[in-house]
Formats: structure tokens, sequence, C-alpha cells
């Protein structure tokens, strides 16, 4: 799938052998999976890097000391020192690891939103500053939990993949970066006590090999009532759950619950002729996190999560208009290497369907079909 980001979606599975290689467990099986050892939070070599550099600091003031030795111990002790100093960096030149893109870049973030993002003004503005705030503070009291709300085709997936592009460059394909799909991972009511339990080791076993991990949930409101309790004490405020800490992961949920709430505050808006910039964050986020948690076909339903305010921000993803999604089927084409055709944009465009009724002010479909439709318009 083009849109939303659902190209390479790979099942979770834990890291093993401090994340180097995953394997995958049996579907829906009781065997449990293992865990990861844990590396330092910054995803660094750990104490070898550290002894490398002390070995290194002491050949290189002690002169004298080193024309003592043999020439064969001095070959063994350099070794070691080159083995534990530049070996993880040339490592890191040919394969990722975990926290190597050191810094996000705020500006570049920005850039991704604004060219691939249309119509989101709110959801702009609080992904980048939680996102860019998060990754910059060495020290987070809790893990950076967000959940994006609103009609399939408005943008949420998407963000997810720009999220895990600016913090990994293997974006949703990174070792690091880890998608759950409700109905592929967890689609028996009867097994949730063992989804429950995979659950847990999976992202214990993740976040012990990579401190950084991104975990991005689609399809909440059709998750099980109570399965995503689950991951509470990950998201609660705690230095470390049995030595292992959270408070570097993001967690990201997907929602399609509280849609009819966004879309009755745009409407209202645009009713009474104001701009769909005009919208607050504030005024529907409160009206968010209350249907999410009273809707019984929401994975939210009563959770833990939202009663204990242990996601940071719900960010409300508005349906497109007309305009919008001339702009998406431009950068489609853009994505493709054709030249711009407004002819063709036009006609895509007026192919969509749109809702209310009378007023057909929204796509009732965003910019999901968008892409398939191109295909028919540039057929060979």
């Amino acid at each position: 799938h083009k849109d939303g980001g659902r190209e390479g979606v790979k099942r979770p599975a834990p890291h093993k052998d401090g994340g180097r290689g995953r394997e995958e467990p049996e579907a829906h099986s009781g065997s449990s999976a293992g865990l990861g050892q844990r590396e330092n939070a910054q995803g660094g070599a750990g104490p070898g890097m550290k002894l490398g550099r002390a070995a290194l600091g002491l050949l290189l003031l002690a002169p004298l000391a080193v024309r003592a030795v043999e020439p064969i111990s001095l070959g063994l002790a350099l070794a070691g020192v080159l083995t534990g100093y530049i070996y993880p960096r040339l490592y890191c030149l040919f394969t990722e690891c975990c926290g190597q893109k050191r810094s996000l870049s705020r500006e570049a973030l920005r850039k991704d939103l604004d060219g691939k993002l249309f119509g989101q003004h709110l959801a702009k503005k609080v992904i980048l500053n939680a996102v860019s705030g998060f990754i910059s503070n060495p020290k987070p009291k809790k893990p950076l939990t967000l959940s994006l709300h609103g009609w399939t085709g408005t943008g949420k997936n998407f963000v997810s993949k720009i999220i895990a592009e600016n913090i990994y460059e293997g974006g949703l394909n990174s070792d690091y970066v880890h998608l759950f799909v409700a109905t592929l991972h967890f689609p028996h009511a009867s097994n949730i006590t063992l989804y429950k339990d995979q659950l847990q080791l999976w992202i214990r076993g993740n976040v012990s090999a990579c401190a950084r991990s991104v975990f991005i949930f689609d399809e909440m409101d059709k998750m099980h009532a109570g399965l995503i309790d689950a991951i509470k004490p990950f998201l609660d405020y705690y230095d470390h759950l049995d030595g292992v800490s959270y408070q570097k992961a993001i967690f990201i949920f997907l929602s399609n619950a509280g849609a009819e709430r966004i879309t009755d505050v745009a409407l209202d808006f645009w009713r009474s002729g104001k701009q769909r910039e005009e919208i607050k964050l504030k005024d529907m986020e409160a009206a968010l996190s209350v249907s999410a948690f009273n809707n019984k076909n929401s994975g939210f339903w009563h959770s833990s999560l939202i009663d204990r305010n242990l996601i940071d921000y719900f960010v409300p993803f508005l349906p497109l208009e007309y305009k919008h999604l001339k702009m998406c089927i431009r950068v489609e084409m853009q994505s493709r290497g054709f030249e711009i055709d407004e002819d063709i944009v036009t006609k895509v465009a007026d192919e969509m369907t749109f809702f209310p009724k009378e007023e057909r002010v929204f796509s009732d479909k965003g910019c999901k079909t968008v892409f398939t439709k191109l295909d028919y318009y540039y057929d060979d």
C-alpha cells in the first residue's frame, strides 16, 4: 500500500543477541519470544568501547612502557584497542545501528511535513514540536506517546512513516521501528491473554536491544478492548522496569475513533465561513480522548492509558477538501517522474466522492485511492 506508509510491513518480533538479526515467532502460537540483550541508551558499543579508549590513552601516555613490551604482546594490545574503538564505527558504516542518527533535524522534519502532508495544520504543529522536542531531550521522564485520530486517507499512516524516516534511515524497514496491525497480529479475541504476554515480551526485547525503539499500533479502533493495557507499565513514569528503561522509546497509535467529532468541528467552521486553519487543538483534543475512552468498538475503551493520562497528545487529522486532493495528486505525479498535467489532476480529483451529501465538502476516502486512480491515466 503506498498511502499511509504501509510498504514493507514487518511482523513484529523481538531482537535477539543484542538486536543482531531477528526471528519471527510462529503466528499466534503459545511460544514466548526471547529477550534481547541490553545496549546502552545511545546505542553505542558499551563497555568494550570504554575499555578501548582507556587502553589507547595508556599507550599514548606511556611510550616507554610501550617500547618495553614484546612486539607480539604489543600487537595484540593494539588489536584489542582497534577492535573496541574502531570496529563499532566501521560496522555502523555498512549496516544500521541503534541511535545511528544521533540528532533529529527539526528543519528536515518540518520540510517533510510541509511537502508531503496536506490540510493538517494541527497535526503538523503537534508532530513537529512533540517529536523534535522529545528527541532533543537527553533525559525524558517517560516515552513519547502519540495517538493519531481521523478518517482513513487523511495522513495518519503517512505521518508515522515520516517520523520513522526522520529518526532512522531505514524508516519503517528499520530494525528499530516496529509496526503492529490489529487485524493481522491480534485477530482472535479468544487469544487476548496470549497476545498480552507476547506484546510485553516483544516490547521488552526490542527496547532492551535499542532504547530508541519506535512502536506503531495501527487499527486501534479494531483492537480488542483491554489488550493495549498490557503495555501500560512501559508508558508510565518509571526510570527502570526490571533493569530496562523505556523512557526514550516512542509509541504511536493510529485510530479512526473520534473521526466523527473531528468532522463535526471542521464542518461547523466551514458552515460559519471560517478557515479550517482557525481550528485550534483545544477545540477537539479533550473531546477526542473522551470519544476514544467511551467507544466500545475502540481498543482504547476504558483504557488505563487514557485514564492515567499516559498519552501525551491526541492529534486530530481533519477531513480533506477538494484542493487537498489535488495537492496529493501532484505530489504522486512528481514521485513517479511525470510532469504535472493539470488536466489529469482535475480529472482524478473529480472522480472522487465527497460528503455530506448536500454540501460535498470533504473527501470520504481522503487521498487513499488517488494513487490507484492515476494508474488509469498512465497505464502503459
